[in-house]
């Protein structure tokens, strides 16, 4: 065979080797939550998307809008794709536009962080910034904007991730699949944000399909008019918010809320404080949306007290590179007051060095009740810590839970505290930052502070209450 016989694809025949960069979107990892939520018992599983080649869940749309365009028509050679985005959905499109050479124009609302600005220029894409707060039917919204675009530039076609179906689609084509096949099928519950809705009504039907008793949670933030609209079908006035990417002023036609079994609501504070958590805790650079999502679900299973057989998958839909300058920039975070400046640098072991002439008190399992009581009262405490003969933590026994066990007819005084302790104990590291202690103690009224699974102490309320105090009143930060 002369040499100008072989083609390119005879020299890559039986190579792995992807044909461009478009066949490397999707199948991302589903990895465990350890450190964020370990006082639920039920599995935390995060679908993590920066791991496509854009850098987030948009890329698996952005091709699948192109192709469909291009098989009616409306997109032709040397074309131009124009959206209306958050940042995200523009990266995908412009990934596949610059395999298949089209032109890109982005209209962003002015909220959205630099770097994703920054990140659509390096693709080669127009990005033209719009204001935020005004009605999604001003002129000046950033819909209405991509539209009169689209209007004014020849061969252009609207993306429109808004009501496109294949929005949705791709999701139930992808991600849904993707899911299950993950799981094995033992998936009980799929989590979500809430922008355009294709993710959670493309996957989450997908998953209902496979089986029906799979609850789908959305998750919006406080301001926007997704979570009243489900639970009592009315509209409201949407407010601002600051966590990007999800929340909406408008019902997508993209989003199918008959998919969606419950919305949790949550703040930009919980968003942003969770999200760096799930950098320094589990190592997961994600964004503040993603924060959004891993909050909701932990609220969510806590207020249906999901157990150890149910598998709740979690979407963290993009990067934290994209917001360097806002959640993970300490500076922003006291700006718009997500972060006190008493909290910086400062950590468990500080709140615990408080207490350093206070003995750690614990309890074994086979100790009796009356005498784990006697140690209470002794010590002035309401609950310690429980350790196995190897010295590694079990759980929690509180005062409370011995008064019911003991006036719930039970009375063998005599019986050990074995049947009586919280084996679901939020425990953190002497290192913990004193950020992830507030969101902690949020839901919880104790944490045990542990190196390894050896304690060193418990931290209440009104320990942190204390320290906080001492802090002001002593002008430190």
């Amino acid at each position: 065979m002369a040499i100008a016989d072989i083609s390119r694809d005879d020299v890559l025949a039986g190579l792995e080797v992807h044909p461009n960069i478009l066949t490397t979107i999707g199948n991302t990892p589903l990895m465990r939550l350890n450190s964020v939520g370990r006082d639920l018992p039920c599995q935390l599983l995060a679908k993590v998307e920066f791991f496509n080649p854009g850098g987030s869940v948009k890329d698996r749309i952005g091709p699948a809008i192109i192709a469909q365009a291009e098989k009616s028509g409306a997109l032709q050679p040397g074309g131009t794709i124009v959206e209306a985005t958050s940042g995200n959905t523009g990266v995908g499109l412009a990934i596949a536009a610059a395999v298949k050479g089209y032109r890109c124009v982005f209209v962003m609302p002015d909220k959205m962080s630099q770097e994703k600005i920054q990140l659509l220029r390096a693709y080669g894409a127009r990005v033209v910034v719009t204001p935020t707060a005004v009605e999604p039917d001003d002129p000046r919204s950033y819909y209405r904007v991509a539209e009169r675009l689209v209007a004014e530039t020849p061969n252009a076609i609207l993306a429109d991730q808004y009501r496109n179906p294949v929005n949705p689609q791709a999701h139930y084509e992808t991600t849904g699949p993707e899911i299950w096949e993950q799981t094995a099928g033992r998936v009980t519950h799929f989590v979500a944000g809430m922008g355009t809705g294709g993710t959670i009504s493309g996957a989450g039907r997908y998953l209902k399909e496979q089986n029906p008793a799979v609850k789908v949670v959305g998750v919006d933030p406080i301001g926007s008019i997704l979570f009243e609209l489900h639970r009592s079908g009315r509209y409201t006035k949407a407010e601002s918010y600051k966590v990007e990417g999800i929340g909406e002023d408008f019902l997508p036609a993209t989003t199918d809320l008959s998919v969606v079994d419950e919305i949790v609501q949550v703040s930009d504070q919980e968003s942003f404080l969770i999200t760096r958590r799930l950098v320094r805790e589990e190592g997961i650079f994600c964004g503040g949306s993603s924060g959004s999502a891993v909050w909701g679900a932990m609220v969510y299973a806590r207020e249906h007290h999901l157990g150890p057989e149910d598998v709740v998958v979690i979407i963290l839909p993009d990067s934290g590179s994209r917001y360097l300058s806002k959640v993970f920039n300490d500076d922003w975070m006291r700006e718009n007051s997500f972060l006190e400046r008493t909290w910086i640098d400062l950590s468990a072991a500080d709140v615990q060095a408080t207490k350093a002439d206070e003995k750690v008190i614990t309890a074994s399992p086979s100790d009796r009740l009356t005498d784990v009581v006697a140690l209470m009262k002794k010590h002035g405490i309401s609950q310690l810590p429980v350790v196995a003969e190897n010295g590694q933590l079990v759980g929690l026994v509180r005062e409370v839970d011995l008064l019911k066990h003991l006036l719930s007819g039970r009375r063998d005084q005599e019986s050990s505290i074995d049947g009586v302790i919280d084996h679901n104990v939020a425990v953190v590291q002497p290192g913990t930052p004193l950020e992830t202690l507030i969101g902690i103690f949020a839901t919880h009224r104790a944490v045990v502070v542990a190196s390894g699974d050896r304690v060193q102490g418990i931290l209440t309320q009104i320990d942190l209450l204390d320290f906080l105090a001492d802090q002001v009143r002593h002008g430190e930060h």
